[in-house]
């Protein structure tokens, strides 16, 4: 065969773009924009549109950190670009599957706690749709091609070294080429521009739409920006984490900023004015002196399903009884973020917001916090946190230490005679838990937290009580069966108390610590049975029950004012006659009589007449402020001032946490 016309078949075609020096990285930014495009296609996230400017920052972040690339020789840079592909797809099918579980994306932060993600098992695989697969089928495809021509190219190579083994007598000629090759300074200048200038572009299409976003209708959105998405609205998913590592990098390597004079006067100011008015003098404060104290902190008990039913049964039996003789807080707000239930912990016991990315007990377990347990021990409690499951997940062990507990039951302390999910059922666990207190001397403090009605909601069929009807079968009606068993356990931790004898002196408080991740409208509206606008369901994904049992049932009483985990702790040391005024913390006191404002870590507030729901370019007028009495949208201007407190408080917050200045504090009382 002339050798014109085998350089015109379809080898010699791959060999001309395989040796073509920008043709595979053509591709490789082809397959990875197409890649973060199908990422955004899943997110179903609220008012995000992308647009042309989007496409251009999202292919001039790949450019950005694939330009090196360029600097290698060509078979290096093959390998370097498959490699990249490889890592930038696992971190897109990391980011989806975390979004559909916490509606947010991966941290530097959450990357610290990424142990833990392998005790998510069940959850993630549920997490995991079919569709996914086309985030690795070039990746799949690749491997396959590269493991095929490397078998054919070894095969070529054994025929030509071997012609009488393989069976051939004769063999094509080689054809040398004397063509000069470049001197390799030539060659090294050619990597090293092609390099800079991918860089340069890469630097102009990411960096470029971004200024102009932030210089229009995203302006001010990195000094207070509250919420990932609204980052990830202007950045894109790449630029999101170059910012993610800056800001970590400036937190924590940049050194602990100094509190110019302003800053410190409104520290003070602030936190003098809501000691005013969380101290006060009634008829509850001090009325349950030295009783003791069992808090249950239930997984993903939500609720917009307290009082209901499913055909003639009730979902939640225990606690709509117990609801008549308590006091029971029906527009209760979990107030968490990333760490989701160790920041509902965190919350209810310090009194402070979680931080905006990553959890306080991983980040800052060693800084200086007023929390419930240290408070009570100093008043002669005796302490303990109990868990069945392992004690280092969110760090608790260490946290715990640093909290002043002085027993942490985890895993190891407990039977595992009931194993439910991820650990041991309710039931059990609340049976067991009791046997523990009844060793502890009185008063006491103990904080409970659930495991069982976590997702991905699965009950082993012997113990599944409630017919979910035509939920039967999908992951709402596993939630609806799971909360049913959590109620049933409540029952029986009640009566364990009543046969125990500590009934009658002890304060029994149990809150949900956050939503079930199931943001899908569709089940919500066919179990209410009406349609639900943004603000219904901005609600019932925000709103978990309080219910506070007082020894001797008094004030029981649906109490529909406003209310936040914050508020536990101060709320908590009212009734025993603790003042709160030593200690800097930034909930209300539910007892107070005062008007309350509840602020949600996503910049969402609530004064009981207006609820405001930022947008996710956290401009306030692009946000959406409901007049609670008609349930309808309102003037957005309605909302600014307190718009403006929210965001100063989850600013202040933020600064005690990561600056640790109730030490600071502390030294100007």
């Amino acid at each position: 065969m002339p050798s014109h016309s085998r350089d015109r078949g379809p080898r010699a075609l791959l060999t001309r773009l395989y040796r073509a020096r920008f043709f595979a990285y053509i591709v490789f930014l082809f397959l990875i924009f197409y890649k973060l495009v199908l990422l955004h296609n899943n997110l179903h996230a609220r008012y995000i549109d992308m647009s042309r400017l989007d496409d251009v920052i999202a292919i001039g972040s790949v450019m950005l950190i694939s330009f090196w690339v360029f600097w290698l020789p060509r078979r290096g840079r093959l390998a370097a670009l498959w490699i990249l592909d490889l890592i930038l797809s696992f971190l897109i099918f990391a980011d989806l599957i975390y979004y559909r579980y916490f509606g947010d994306f991966i941290t530097i932060p959450v990357l610290l706690q990424a142990g833990q993600v392998g005790e998510l098992g069940d959850s993630i695989r549920s997490l995991i749709h079919p569709s996914d697969l086309w985030l690795c089928a070039d990746l799949l495809l690749g491997l396959i091609a590269g493991i095929f021509f490397g078998i054919r190219r070894w095969r070529l190579r054994h025929t030509l070294r071997n012609p009488l083994r393989s069976g051939s007598l004769y063999t094509q000629p080689r054809t040398y080429s004397y063509s000069k090759k470049p001197s390799w300074g030539r060659v090294l200048v050619r990597r090293l521009a092609s390099g800079l200038i991918i860089f340069i572009l890469g630097f102009a299409m990411t960096l470029g739409p971004i200024r102009h976003y932030t210089k229009t209708w995203a302006a001010g959105l990195f000094e207070g920006g509250w919420w990932n998405i609204s980052l990830y609205n202007v950045t894109g998913l790449l630029g999101f984490h170059y910012y993610d590592v800056y800001r970590y990098a400036k937190e924590h390597l940049g050194g602990k900023p100094e509190l110019s004079a302003e800053d410190q006067q409104e520290l003070q100011q602030w936190f003098e004015q809501a000691k005013l008015g969380r101290v006060v003098s009634n008829e509850t404060f001090g009325a349950y002196r030295d009783s003791n104290i069992i808090v249950v902190q239930a997984e993903a008990f939500m609720n917009f399903m307290i009082g209901k039913k499913i055909g003639d049964q009730e979902i939640t039996p225990n606690f709509n009884r117990l609801m008549q003789e308590s006091m029971y807080y029906s527009n209760f707000y979990h107030q968490t973020g990333q760490g989701r239930t160790s920041d509902a912990d965190f919350s209810s016991q310090s009194s402070l917001h979680p931080l905006p990315t990553g959890s306080v007990f991983v980040r800052f377990p060693d800084h200086k916090y007023d929390v419930l347990p240290s408070i009570l021990k100093d008043y002669g409690y005796e302490t303990g946190a109990f868990h069945a499951y392992e004690s280092s997940f969110w760090n608790r062990l260490n946290m715990y230490k640093a909290m002043n507990y002085d027993h942490f039951y985890s895993q190891a302390d407990y039977k595992m005679d009931e194993a439910i999910g991820w650990s041991l059922g309710d039931k059990s666990f609340f049976r067991q838990s009791l046997e523990l207190m009844s060793k502890e001397t009185h008063p006491f403090y103990s904080f409970l937290i659930t495991l069982s009605s976590h997702h991905p909601y699965t009950l082993p069929a012997n113990i599944q009580e409630l017919d979910t009807g035509d939920f039967k079968g999908t992951i709402f009606g596993d939630y609806l069966q799971s909360v049913h068993y959590v109620d049933a356990a409540l029952g029986e931790l009640v009566e364990g108390m009543k046969q125990q004898g500590i009934w009658d002196d002890t304060i029994l408080v149990f809150y949900g610590d956050h939503d079930n991740s199931l943001q899908d409208k569709e089940p919500y509206e066919q179990f209410l049975g009406k349609s639900l606008t943004g603000l219904d369901m901005s609600q019932i994904m925000n709103q978990v029950p309080l219910l506070i049992h007082l020894p001797d049932g008094q004030h029981a009483a649906v109490y529909d004012e406003p209310a936040g985990q914050l508020d536990m702790a101060p709320s908590l040391l009212h009734l025993l006659g603790i003042t709160t005024k030593n200690y800097y913390m930034m909930g209300n006191n539910l007892l107070s009589g005062q008007e309350r404002f509840v602020v949600l870590r996503s910049g969402a507030f609530t004064d009981g007449k207006l609820y405001y729901i930022p947008s996710p370019d956290s401009r306030f007028d692009n946000g959406s402020c409901y007049d609670l009495a008609t349930r309808k949208l309102a003037d957005v201007e309605k909302c600014r001032i307190p718009y403006e407190e929210a965001n100063k408080r989850l600013s202040i917050s933020d600064r005690v946490i990561t600056e640790d200045l109730i030490k600071w504090l502390r030294t100007k009382d």
